[in-house]
């Protein structure tokens, strides 16, 4: 479930990305709490949030410099 691409990223709307965030914190933790800590699947966890959160970021600061134009 957590493995993100860029391009279904861009595709997704801001309250989508908002929703998928809040759910792959969710599972972090769950994957956190478990006794058999895979590191793998907390890591791919890790990978896809600071996706998600790198784009919005991104496009945050596009919509900042289209303003200031």
């Amino acid at each position: 479930m957590a493995i993100l691409k860029a391009k279904d990223i861009k595709n997704m709307n801001k309250k989508t990305r908002e929703e998928k965030l809040k759910d792959l914190k969710m599972e972090l933790v769950k994957a956190n709490v478990a006794a058999n800590k895979t590191k793998a699947k907390t890591k791919e966890i890790k990978r896809a949030i600071a996706r998600l959160l790198t784009y919005d970021k991104l496009t945050k600061s596009n919509e900042e410099e289209a303003r200031k134009k």
